[in-house]
């Protein structure tokens, strides 16, 4: 990946003592899980020094918890859950929220800001505990900084700032960040991604959030693991702008949203899902973190067109004639021209309504969604080209057929007229065969556009459904059917990923070979039917022995593969011995029959000796060999300990 921003004007930033940084507890925090050997003792000590942090570090601990037997209530068990790489970026992020719920950048709006980026967090580790695509421990602090950047040039250039977040206001994402690099050299993705680079946060999340506002231009391999997380954070941010957009702009960008979410092989229902429990977390996050939030309605409604868009959409309400009957706004400020010009259009069949002024007439036309709208040129405040060029910005509003009428008809104001967006125009005073000619060459554009739309929607919903398809292809490819557990490819895939951020992170990294003790004579014995229901119950004893943050797979037929990320030998010791216990201590019961189980497992942890992911399986499987030498339902080592 190339660095995100050049890091010697990175540095020059960070040499101003300007840029937002962890102050406190948070920063001693930061300082011991750097250390490769700090004591759990002085790290559960540090933390305690902030009760704040403790109620949020264990809050985070159980949103990552699925179908956990229990909640986490304690830092110890926090720690155990989260690792220490999350624990830091946790208590940077939540540092940094607390000391910059302020500034002196006027235009920007510090409230809304942290809680965008509490959405973005919530629903970023959402996502990756559904798509695993990264360890979803870290990616709520992720989520939180992904739009660091924007803070860090309101901090550092407040004036500045806040007079181009003034001049680009409704501008769009691609102008903003044009503008931004013409003024400060960077703009925000590049100091948020070299910002997180700098704190020590996984290389793997820096290019996803470097692209996260214009993933089309990523140009990553589709189907990769930062293709993943660069569609997540989109999809999170998406998320973030319907919780935080105005009721009457919410259902537009739900459009957005099921898009992004097909990149991501979510359908529409799945999506609903999962943005309403995001919705429903983020108001307990919120009164944890004294950030301000919302009440969402439910999904479902937002996905669901209002009732003038469906009449629209249906061409037929309350008796109407038929497809040739169209919904018109007229906005003009004159009561008696309005009132001719609504009975002269009621005469041609049309359902009418009326508008004083372009303020008013903005309002009603994202709200009502009219298909025409017929609108005076002179008005006073917003005139009919202001309110033209207005609507031309939004969703809503660029499928509108606009007709101007006006009493200039001078070339210069007639190409005013156009270039702000008006489909068509007519001089006063009117003539109605004329207006009446106009209409119905605006209807035929509005029914085009009605086709193209419908079209459009068949589309997105094959697509849609063909990425349902294939992600459940993919995950039948990497599942194993009798267990329900990843299979052999998912199992040495993730090792490698492990193994990769263990070697940047020089944290340990242990694993298990787990082999379930004679259970060739239970087959041979009983026939293979039992078989199956001795290894799916002893499975999930299996799984009840292990902590949340550990991998298990089916490998082979009676053997398991474990990934303990973080964890040293002696704590993979400890684990396995839990594991054991778990299996030989349940009975296994189908229909009159009861069995017991047993298990041998080998440990290896990764050393300096091991130059590969094979390596470290291979010491595994020794030391399962070295348990069964020895009898069988016992643990097994070929290292020495530590």
């Amino acid at each position: 990946m190339t660095t995100p921003i050049d890091l010697e004007k990175f540095e020059q930033l960070k040499a101003t003592g300007d840029l937002p940084s962890p102050k406190g507890a948070a920063m001693a925090i930061i300082r011991l899980t750097r250390r490769d050997d700090v004591a759990l003792g002085e790290l559960v000590h540090a933390i305690k020094g902030d009760p704040a942090f403790v109620g949020r570090l264990i809050k985070a601990a159980n949103s990552v918890q699925v179908a956990a037997r229990r909640p986490v209530a304690s830092i110890q068990d926090s720690l155990a859950v989260l690792g220490i790489p999350a624990v830091r970026a946790l208590a940077l992020g939540f540092s940094l929220l607390s000391d910059h719920r302020s500034g002196h950048c006027k235009n920007f709006n510090y409230a809304r800001f942290w809680s965008h980026s509490l959405v973005c967090a919530i629903a970023l580790q959402a996502l990756v505990i559904r798509s695993r695509a990264a360890a979803a421990e870290e990616c709520f602090a992720v989520g939180l900084l992904s739009h660091i950047g924007e803070l860090a040039l309101a901090t550092l250039f407040p004036d500045e700032y806040s007079k181009l977040l003034g001049e680009i206001a409704g501008a769009g994402i691609e102008e903003g960040l044009r503008r931004e690099q013409e003024s400060f050299a960077m703009n925000h993705n590049e100091l948020s991604a070299a910002m997180l680079l700098d704190w020590g946060l996984p290389k793997t999340f820096v290019e996803p959030v470097f692209h996260q506002e214009i993933p089309d231009k990523a140009g990553i391999v589709e189907g990769s693991r930062p293709y993943l997380l660069t569609w997540a954070l989109a999809v999170a941010k998406c998320i973030a702008d319907v919780c935080l957009a105005p009721e009457s702009q919410r259902r537009a960008l739900m459009s957005s949203l099921r898009m992004l979410g097909s990149r991501l092989s979510i359908d529409a229902n799945e999506l609903t899902m999962l943005c309403n429990k995001v919705a429903q977390e983020w108001r307990e996050w919120g009164a944890l973190l004294d950030v301000k939030t919302a009440t969402m309605p439910p999904f479902e409604e937002l996905s669901e067109a209002p009732p003038p868009f469906r009449a629209l959409a249906g061409g037929t309400q309350d008796g109407d004639a038929g497809d040739d009957r169209m919904h018109v706004l007229v906005v003009d400020d004159d009561a008696a021209f309005r009132a001719r010009l609504k009975v002269m259009l009621a005469q041609y069949g049309h359902r009418v309504y009326e508008a004083t002024d372009g303020q008013q007439a903005f309002e009603m036309a994202v709200e009502l969604r009219p298909q025409i709208m017929v609108v005076d040129w002179m008005m006073p405040g917003m005139n009919g080209i202001e309110l033209t060029h207005a609507l031309r910005q939004t969703k809503v509003g660029r499928s509108i057929y606009i007709l101007v009428l006006t009493g200039l008809d001078d070339d210069e104001h007639l190409v005013r007229a156009f270039e702000s967006g008006v489909d068509d125009f007519m001089t006063k005073p009117l003539k109605p065969r004329v207006l009446a000619a106009r209409l119905r060459a605006g209807q035929r554009v509005v029914k085009l556009q009605d086709e193209v739309e419908r079209d459009r929607e068949e589309i997105r919903r094959f697509a849609a459904e063909l990425a349902v398809t294939n992600r459940r292809l993919q995950e039948a490819a990497l599942t194993d059917a009798l267990t329900g557990f990843p299979n052999r490819r998912y199992a040495m895939e993730r090792l490698e990923q492990e193994w990769a951020s263990s070697s940047r992170s020089k944290r340990p990294l242990s694993c298990m070979v787990i082999d379930l003790d004679e259970f060739k004579q239970i087959n041979d014995r009983y026939g293979h039917d039992i078989g199956d229901i001795v290894l799916k119950q002893a499975a999930q004893a299996l799984k009840r022995g292990l902590r949340t943050q550990d991998v298990v797979a089916r490998i082979g037929g009676d053997e398991f593969l474990v990934i303990c990320p973080d964890t040293a030998l002696s704590a993979a010791i400890a684990c396995a011995e839990r594991v054991r216990q778990s299996v030989e201590t349940m009975p296994i019961t189908t229909g009159q029959l009861q069995l017991r189980s047993s298990v041998s497992i080998g440990v290896a942890v990764q050393d300096d000796t091991m130059d590969s992911v094979d390596a470290l399986v291979k010491c595994a499987d020794q030391g399962l060999y070295v348990a069964k030498e020895q009898g069988r339902n016992r643990i097994g080592i070929f290292q020495e300990p530590d």
